[in-house]
């Protein structure tokens, strides 16, 4: 397979028109499987989807390879091989090299993390950049948010990818390892800012009792 270039990691941006047709947040999370022809351990990770372009971690015969992808509806190719999805839970994985092909049945890994720790009101500014910013969880179903989100009094509201700890709205992300604090992730002229935030606990809500929630 040709060596593709290592390139950086990019907040997920997923077209609506293509997410209605295609469903492609189903692709995104990390696939396991076994070739069907040498039974050998394969796992294809899509990290994100940008537009037409996934950033991907393709692991078999013991390496890793990484970089980009091309998204094509709901199928994604990354060198030789081709990943399609239906369901968002298992996929089918075609290798092809001059004569030679094989295939593989993956199944999505289900995310360690307790997602719906994600929910509720993250707030954070960066006085040096001159940014306040709001991010709101209003509820996630799968790999679905519903979210609201505003920067500098400037507010979207509309659906969300959630992948892991993280969840995804257009070019703004918000993530977080314990539930209480994280980062909100969004452009900022040329730039990509980081800035922390911390989960708003409601009145009278105890912060131990959010982190079970």
């Amino acid at each position: 397979m040709t060596a593709i270039a290592r390139v950086p990691s990019t907040t997920t941006q997923i077209s609506p028109a293509n997410e209605r047709v295609y469903r492609q947040s189903n692709l995104l999370g990390d696939w396991k499987g076994r070739w069907s022809k040498t039974n050998q351990p394969v796992e294809f990770k899509v990290v994100s989807i940008t537009g037409n372009s996934a950033q991907i971690e393709y692991t078999h015969n013991g390496r890793t390879e990484r970089g980009t992808g091309k998204v094509n509806g709901s199928t994604i190719s990354f060198g030789n091989v081709t990943i399609g999805t239906g369901n968002g839970k298992n996929a089918a994985m075609v290798f092809a090299f001059g004569p030679a092909k094989m295939s593989a049945m993956l199944e999505k890994e289900t995310a360690p993390t307790d997602q719906n720790r994600l929910v509720g009101t993250w707030i954070g500014n960066s006085v040096e950049d001159g940014v306040r910013a709001t991010f709101q969880v209003l509820s996630i179903n799968g790999r679905d948010a519903r979210v609201k989100c505003t920067v500098n009094g400037n507010s979207q509201e509309g659906m969300g990818d959630v992948y892991k700890n993280a969840v995804t709205f257009g070019k703004v992300q918000v993530s977080s390892d314990d539930g209480m604090r994280g980062k909100v992730t969004l452009p900022l002229g040329r730039k990509t800012l980081s800035v922390s935030v911390t989960k708003s606990v409601p009145p009278g809500t105890s912060s131990s009792v959010n982190r079970l929630a």
